[in-house]
């Protein structure tokens, strides 16, 4: 977003943090549908979890792509 534009280093913060998410970050699109679909009827019987939406990191933590690297 345009308020973090102002923040230095941000942009090989958001190239790391895509690198260490296996499926990648999420758009702002991405993030949109995932708020629509919390308030929808899918998730009526959703209770006391905790959803992430982090492209996988809090799963795996490393991707592939950061594997080979090492």
């Amino acid at each position: 977003t345009k308020a973090g534009e102002g923040v230095k280093g941000l942009d090989g913060f958001l190239k790391y943090s895509e690198k260490m998410s296996p499926l990648g970050n999420a758009s702002a699109e991405d993030c949109a549908k995932y708020i629509v679909m919390m308030f929808s009827d899918y998730t009526k019987k959703v209770s006391l979890q905790n959803l992430y939406h982090d492209g996988g990191f809090s799963s795996v933590g490393v991707s592939q792509e950061i594997i080979n690297s090492i």
